[in-house]
């Protein structure tokens, strides 16, 4: 195996000759998502689900992002049913998505699934480069009807 020798450190981290393959959006899978019928309908309540294990791929890089998501929720009449959301997030695994657009991403895909009262999606970043990122996406859903 041929390793490359590094002379110009600069030069080589601002124009990499090499990226890791990545999927585009047509790899997510929302259609996994699956729901069962909410039994307190008229009752509200908040529903917190949370997942350590959430990775997709840096479109800059190929290299993975890792994050922690926290989805806040007050049903309707569907909740979402855990395992079907495990598996659709794990349809990220290897596409190449920014992180400022993942998180509005799951909030539109949840929405459209379990179409509740309110709903908030936090993905907290781990850090990478000394940064840390968190982002934020709300629905609440219109209660006027005309």
């Amino acid at each position: 195996m041929h390793h490359k020798h590094v002379t110009d450190a600069k030069a080589f981290v601002q124009k990499p000759d090499f990226k890791f393959k990545f999927d585009g959006y047509e790899a997510i899978r929302p259609e996994l998502i699956e729901t069962f019928a909410y039994e307190n309908p008229g009752q509200p309540q908040a529903i917190v689900v949370s997942t350590e294990e959430f990775t997709a791929v840096c479109p800059w890089s190929g290299l993975p992002d890792f994050a922690r998501i926290v989805v806040t929720y007050v049903p309707r009449q569907k909740i979402i049913e855990l395992r079907s959301y495990k598996y659709y997030l794990y349809s990220y695994r290897n596409v190449g998505i920014f992180q400022e657009h993942l998180t509005p991403r799951l909030l539109q895909d949840l929405v459209a699934a379990c179409e509740p009262e309110s709903m908030t999606v936090k993905t907290d970043y781990n850090i990478r480069g000394g940064i840390h990122t968190v982002c934020e996406a709300s629905y609440r859903r219109n209660t006027k009807r005309r």
